[in-house]
């Protein structure tokens, strides 16, 4: 039986949900840089906040709910991934890989 979350998990979980929805809605040549910037700022923000403070994820909330609702619209086409984000997809890949 999984653990019972609370109103904050399932809002975070919500939003998640909503934002790695967004590449399918995008043209094919970007979805990848989409799919990344999305997993990368969210699990950055994740490391960055302690699971204690409240007032820092709804910060967080707030903040990601209005630019996943940018993102959302058809006429956002492309993103910008750093190079930052392209070594952390790589160390991502290479844990899966070695695991």
């Amino acid at each position: 039986m999984s653990a019972r979350r609370s109103g904050l998990q399932k809002e975070v979980l919500s939003l998640y949900r909503r934002a790695l929805r967004i590449p399918r809605t995008k043209p094919a040549p970007t979805r990848a840089k989409w799919d990344l910037m999305i997993r990368y700022t969210f699990r950055k923000n994740a490391a960055s906040a302690s699971p204690r403070a409240v007032s820092v994820i709804e910060h967080l909330l707030r903040t990601g709910t209005r630019q996943v609702s940018m993102y959302e619209d058809r006429s956002v086409t492309d993103c910008w991934v750093s190079t930052e984000m392209r070594q952390w997809a790589d160390t991502q890949q290479q844990r899966r890989t070695l695991s």
